[in-house]
């Protein structure tokens, strides 16, 4: 005698159909309403402070500071 155990059910084997894309937003985001965008002025942004370092100036600097790091008289 032959036993069949199926591990996996069957599947539906229906047939899919291809939607549109705001159909496809639509079931992944759901409905859109009116009052969910909302347009804000905002002031303008401040002024950028100018930076007179250069980078030389911060090699030096960083040079220093390594310098005196490694310095065991400190």
């Amino acid at each position: 005698m032959t036993v069949i155990v199926r591990l996996l059910p069957r599947r539906n084997h229906r047939t899919l159909q291809p939607i549109d894309e705001a159909a496809a937003y639509a079931r992944c985001h759901g409905e859109r309403g009116a009052d969910i965008i909302r347009v804000e002025v905002l002031p303008p942004a401040p002024p950028k402070p100018r930076i007179s370092v250069t980078g030389e100036t911060l090699r030096a600097a960083f040079e220093k500071r390594l310098r005196a790091r490694d310095d065991p008289s400190t």
